[in-house]
């Protein structure tokens, strides 16, 4: 019998659209470090990586974690288009104009 694999929640970072909506909106970026208190987090709070959502202890430790292959992933996923259920349905060939026809789209159709 096979060993039962567990998800490893310890070191789980946010998701890419949570990461997403706080590079564009440091509102939302603000709300959520306003959850977590100062003292519980390493260095104070002061150093955070945005793209990978993790407080570091000092600024060398965060420079050094810039340089490194997980943050470069990490931000190289983040700059691609996400999926949205849009761009799913044009892709399967559905029509993605919800229903709104105007007069000329109607003619074709018949054509």
């Amino acid at each position: 019998m096979a060993p039962v694999r567990r998800i490893k929640t310890k070191r789980l970072t946010r998701g890419y659209d949570q990461v997403k909506s706080d590079i564009d909106s440091p509102k939302h970026l603000a709300q959520y470090k306003e959850t977590k208190d100062a003292e519980d987090l390493p260095g104070l709070g002061r150093h955070y990586c945005v793209e990978c959502s993790k407080w570091f202890e000092s600024e060398h430790n965060l420079l050094a974690h810039a340089k490194g292959k997980n943050h470069k992933r990490r931000v190289k996923i983040l700059r691609e288009e996400s999926h949205t259920q849009k761009t799913a349905d044009a892709a399967v060939g559905m029509r993605t104009d919800n229903g709104v026809r105007t007069q000329e789209m109607v003619v074709d159709m018949e054509a």
